[in-house]
């Protein structure tokens, strides 16, 4: 007899004869096997909770342990501007929004929104753009390109500086809780490359970059399977895969990355962000970043002899398998009553249609032994409309500006301990896991409603769930 079965069996036996049914029984009854392991036997324990996020996973060879430290420190290191005597990681800018890779994802966690004018990015950026072609993605803005640059190498002007405020929104719940959100409003000042008006803005913040090897590992069919692009069934959730330019296969395919879904591979992702965020050019991405009206080929890049780009594929690879590799953290608390009883009603809420939990990873060439595991992202890799309060009006090959991928949600409640911050969504609007939720609207309207409706027990139980993943 199936496990869960024959715990509710007994539950009703005892709840129908006693009243001794108690929370531990509840706990045994509800409790999946193996549901805090995220990433089945390749999780690991977060022993050091400020470096949760920094670990790869357990199997791998002594020389993918050597490519992971290689690239954990690339990870790491400030690039500088050439020439310079550390030929090995010059080639910063002319203009970029970050020297290192963790300068937008400090042990390997979440970037910080920006809080105040004119701050310096700690993985804050925002991407422009004057439209979007559907096959070749965003329309670069003229004389910015597709994304802001707010700082830049010695001698070069920066593209412009960022300014933001933001507007209290106030509201109860059913019950009489009040609450608080704060909406962003940014402005570009002091443009240096022309007239920024018009210019379509998204604001994002970097990611944690746990368990996307794992992700990079399934196949496009087992995100394919739960799309309703036109919600045949009916319930209001009406997820669809984007369709982005993979520039290594030159077609479009299932988008799994990014806020929009638009970077199909874990290889385009890290080249596009070596090229956006650090001005330095790979394989993927050759053409520097150059500001308009700059000569630069007058300028010295980080190019060696014998080579064509500043991030070589030596480097890249040492990169990749560090990327790939780092693990997700085992849940905790998963089996106390509050964690449990909120799981519960993260599903009655119909939450789990959008963060599921169950995939399985097809072949990974890189590192075989990520093939066919079992994870629990909880997320679909989909894009979803989730209302106008949310909107970028910025589209992005597929997604329209109201439509983003869903976040996945494993390694949430470890985010406080890494990154001494709890400041969530796209722009980090949200400062807590609760005010995320109340963000949330389009498709996710009647969940968010739902929740809002729950006592603030259950409420916390909620959050006390999500905290344990």
């Amino acid at each position: 007899m199936n496990k869960n079965l024959f715990y509710l069996l007994l539950f009703l036996l005892i709840s129908c004869n006693t009243n001794e049914f108690t929370e531990d029984d509840y706990i045994e009854i509800n409790y999946e096997l193996d549901e805090e392991n995220l990433v089945s036997h390749l999780s690991i324990e977060a022993f050091t909770a400020d470096k949760a996020f920094g670990r790869g996973i357990p199997e791998l060879s002594d020389l993918e342990l050597s490519f992971f430290g290689v690239g954990n420190a690339m990870f790491d290191q400030s690039w500088v501007s050439a020439p310079a005597s550390t030929t090995s990681r010059d080639g910063l800018g002319p203009i970029f929004n970050a020297r290192a890779c963790s300068a937008c994802h400090l042990r390997d966690g979440r970037g910080i929104p920006l809080l105040e004018s004119g701050d310096g990015s700690e993985g804050f950026l925002i991407r422009l753009s004057s439209g979007n072609n559907p096959i070749t993605g965003p329309i670069a803005f003229p004389n910015y390109g597709n994304q802001l640059q707010n700082d830049s190498n010695n001698g070069i002007l920066k593209e412009a500086d960022i300014n933001v405020s933001y507007e209290i929104i106030t509201g109860n719940y059913p019950d009489g809780t009040s609450y608080e959100l704060r909406k962003p409003i940014y402005s570009l000042v002091n443009g240096n490359y022309g007239n920024l008006a018009g210019a379509h803005q998204s604001p994002r913040i970097g990611q944690q970059v746990i368990g996307l090897g794992f992700i990079d590992a399934l196949s496009e069919q087992s995100i394919i399977e739960n799309e309703d692009i036109n919600d045949i069934n009916g319930d209001g959730i009406s997820g669809k895969a984007n369709y982005v330019w993979n520039i290594k296969e030159n077609k479009s395919t299932i988008g799994k990355f990014g806020w929009k879904a638009n970077q199909p591979t874990l290889e385009q992702q890290i080249s596009a962000a070596f090229n956006g965020d650090m001005g330095l050019t790979t394989t993927l991405f050759p053409e520097e970043n150059c500001p308009k009206g700059v000569d630069c080929s007058s300028i010295t890049n980080g190019i060696n002899p014998g080579e064509i780009v500043e991030v070589t594929d030596t480097q890249m690879s040492r990169m990749m398998v560090y990327m790939s590799s780092i693990s997700v953290p085992i849940r905790r608390d998963f089996k106390t009553y509050n964690v449990q009883k909120g799981k519960e009603l993260f599903n009655e809420l119909a939450c789990v249609k959008c963060h599921i939990n169950n995939f399985t990873t097809s072949n990974f060439d890189l590192l075989p032994q990520m093939s066919n595991i079992t994870i629990r992202p909880y997320s679909d890799f989909l894009l979803h409309d989730m209302g106008d309060a949310l909107s970028d009006n910025s589209a992005d090959f597929l997604a329209s500006g109201n439509e983003w991928r869903t976040q996945p949600l494993w390694g949430l409640g470890m985010i406080e301990f890494v990154n001494d911050h709890t400041f969530l969504l796209h722009d980090g609007r949200a400062r807590n896991v609760e005010e995320a939720i109340l963000w949330h609207g389009g498709e996710a309207e009647t969940s968010k409603n739902n929740y809002m409706n729950l006592s603030t027990e259950e409420r916390e139980q909620v959050l006390s769930f999500l905290n344990s993943l």
